[in-house]
């Protein structure tokens, strides 16, 4: 297929993570492509009641739902490739049921595979469209997922074992091979794993990575101040001193808090 005569959907709410993918099909393709952007269910809806595409490019989440409700109330024909934080569960589903998927962060090298993916199953013939079955058992996979979020931490201690509820931490700190728990009361838990397998266990809507070190609890946050450098400090319960969102972490933290 000719790609200057194609046209893309982007469904992605971020928009760095849209510019990511603008930035992939140009390197792909040589050249710009033409696509139009959707960043809510919504305005995808109409975009796809009103045009056919030749791929669509889908995160998950979007600003309003799931782009998987846009696909449940819209028969859409066209290959689509789904980018998204997602993982695990999510993605056996996705590889179970032949479809391309990217999980982010992706390299240009992931994309041009996905890309790839899609291509070799286009010029086959061989693309199944996405039927509700899927969309349905794919959905079931994120509640899964979900789930499977961490719910308490077994802490050890001299005198014994405690447990340690994540619905009453304030703050995960990264302390050299392990991390620190500070809990809403103030008190610190030692936690036998490292800051990134944390990331992974927590729930990201509850949860955010502001920094390479620290993982806060959006219910503890207390107060919020601008900072220099596109940073902000975060004064959480609990937590003596403020801490404080890198400047590559402060745009994704703005729209975390407002979801």
């Amino acid at each position: 297929m000719n790609h200057k005569t194609m046209t893309i959907l982007i469904l992605e709410d971020e928009i760095p993570a849209y510019q990511k993918l603008v930035s992939h099909l140009v390197t792909f393709f040589g050249e710009p492509v033409l696509h139009d952007w959707s960043r809510s269910v919504s305005e995808g809806e109409k975009f796809l009641v009103e045009n056919t595409y030749d791929f669509i490019l889908s995160d998950i989440q979007l600003l309003d739902g799931i782009s998987f409700d846009l696909f449940n109330r819209i028969k859409v024909e066209s290959p689509i490739i789904f980018c998204s934080a997602h993982d695990d569960y999510l993605f056996q589903a996705f590889n179970t049921n032949g479809i391309a998927y990217i999980l982010k962060p992706y390299s240009r090298e992931d994309f041009k595979k996905a890309l790839e993916k899609y291509q070799s199953l286009f010029k086959q013939g061989t693309y199944n469209s996405l039927d509700n079955t899927t969309i349905n058992a794919l959905k079931s996979a994120i509640q899964q997922g979900q789930d499977e979020y961490k719910k308490r931490f077994v802490i050890k201690r001299s005198k014994g074992i405690q447990l340690l509820n994540v619905v009453d931490i304030s703050l995960l700190a990264a302390s050299g091979d392990f991390c620190v728990a500070t809990d809403s009361f103030g008190k610190t838990h030692p936690i036998l794993e490292k800051i990134g397998v944390l990331t992974k266990q927590m729930n990201p809507k509850k949860f955010f990575r502001i920094n390479r070190s620290q993982i806060i609890h959006i219910e503890y946050i207390e107060t919020i101040e601008n900072h220099f450098k596109n940073r902000l400090l975060i004064q959480l319960k609990g937590v003596k001193e403020k801490v404080m969102t890198s400047s590559s972490t402060t745009s994704d933290f703005r729209k975390w808090i407002e979801q």
